[in-house]
């Protein structure tokens, strides 16, 4: 029989303590933000939806990008047992020099568009976080002012090859004298890829009101307060704006790049070069034997080719040719701490994250992107002690199996057609 007592007051307020009103709006959502998903969620609120699917969309049907994030939750660990962990390692040599963790932000174009701080914000929670930080050339913020941000950290350049050759060659000149040790030489945007969101959004730079901007912007008052009290949204690096992302992307970009550019560049860049966009086995060994110093596997977020190799699914064959000593990185549909062990269990040397940055920027400017960090920080940690690793050197293949959804067909004789 159950036996009843009259409550006793010491003893609830023992079992029941009130929580501390937050009062810091801003704290307090981030706060509650317990994964990069959340984030994406506050983003979504707060930020007007053209500048959001910028962020969010890809091209065409999205698929590309749909597959890579379903490629990461395809995994299945193989955790050891009664190994202990209790403290972790997570940092890397990458590229001749340190970082914290195994992970870096990605170079993102147009950025302070999605919330004013734009790269000031990203390369500032690097630098306090010990992570690279990569300036797109498609920036908002001058290559002298990340590194006034990120004075001390490692700062990265991404490279697009203009048409007119002078301007990507002056880049480089200056990320060299503002000390920025990496440069990533990007390949995969010979033209624009069809976003289709921008599209159907009338999204252009800079930003044009329209009946739908106006009434979108109502419940949003403090994106557009900061955007009309805060310098004019213009590219730091180039002086061409005025039309969609496609439009300027296909008038600045040229389609005819090749190695005679790449050589060119490297003789100009005097730190190390790597060269992203990569989506097959045979150019990452081709450009291995080039002599660059490390390549990504990347189809960039899926914004470029839809249906385009999934990174992730091309890293162990990619390491498996081009050996243990050549830098592999991946990028694309990163989303979780435990994404990133994945990689580096198969073979990455580093990753590299974009869309998880931005929406903590939309979340919450700087102290977004620092939360973004922290909860992947959180993620990679819990990840490798439930495995029993301590260390990333200890992460290996066998930690991982890749779940099939997307089976290639084997062709034989017979299926080819012979005109």
């Amino acid at each position: 029989m159950v036996q009843r007592q009259l409550p006793n007051p010491k003893e609830l307020l023992e079992l029941m303590q009130f929580k501390k009103p937050q009062l810091d709006g801003k704290k307090r959502r981030l706060d509650g933000a317990l994964t990069i998903d959340d984030l994406r969620t506050i983003a979504k609120r707060r930020t007007p939806k053209a500048a959001f699917d910028y962020t969010d969309g890809a091209a065409e049907g999205e698929l590309s990008l749909t597959r890579a994030r379903q490629a990461f939750q395809d995994v299945e660990f193989h955790p050891g047992i009664l190994r202990p962990a209790p403290d972790v390692d997570t940092s890397v040599d990458i590229l001749g020099g340190p970082s914290a963790l195994p992970f870096g932000i990605a170079p993102t174009g147009f950025t302070r568009l999605m919330q004013t701080e734009g790269e000031v914000a990203g390369a500032g929670a690097a630098a306090a976080a010990g992570i690279p930080f990569t300036l797109s050339t498609l920036g908002t913020t001058s290559i002298e002012g990340v590194k006034a941000a990120n004075p001390h950290g490692r700062n990265w350049f991404q490279l697009y090859v203009m048409r007119d050759r002078e301007i990507s060659y002056e880049l480089t000149r200056r990320a060299a004298a503002a000390g920025f040790d990496t440069l990533q030489f990007t390949v995969d945007t010979p033209v624009a890829g069809a976003r289709l969101r921008d599209k159907r959004n009338g999204f252009s730079i800079p930003p044009q009101l329209t009946l739908g901007t106006i009434v979108n912007a109502i419940p949003r008052p403090w994106w557009w307060y900061d955007f009309l009290t805060t310098p004019k949204l213009e590219f730091a690096s180039l002086s061409t704006t005025g039309g969609t992302v496609g439009e300027l992307l296909d008038a600045a970009m040229d389609p005819t790049i090749s190695y005679d550019d790449l050589a060119v560049i490297r003789d100009i860049w005097p730190g190390k070069i790597v060269i992203k966009g990569v989506q097959n086995v045979e150019d990452s060994v081709r450009l291995r034997d080039a002599g660059v110093d490390g390549i990504v596997l990347s189809n960039h977020g899926g914004r470029q080719l839809d249906r385009a190799p999934i990174p992730f699914h091309l890293l162990p064959e990619v390491r498996k040719a081009v050996g243990d000593d050549f830098t592999v990185m991946i990028d694309t549909g990163i989303m979780n701490g435990a994404d990133i062990v994945a990689a580096v269990a198969l073979g990455a040397d580093f990753t590299l994250i974009g869309r998880a940055y931005l929406y903590g920027l939309m979340a919450g400017g700087r102290a977004g992107v620092d939360r973004t960090i922290e909860i992947l920080r959180t993620e990679i940690e819990r990840t490798m002690r439930l495995l029993g690793v301590a260390s990333l050197a200890e992460l290996e293949p066998a930690h991982v199996t890749q779940l099939t959804r997307l089976v290639p067909v084997t062709r034989t004789a017979s299926d080819v057609v012979v005109g």
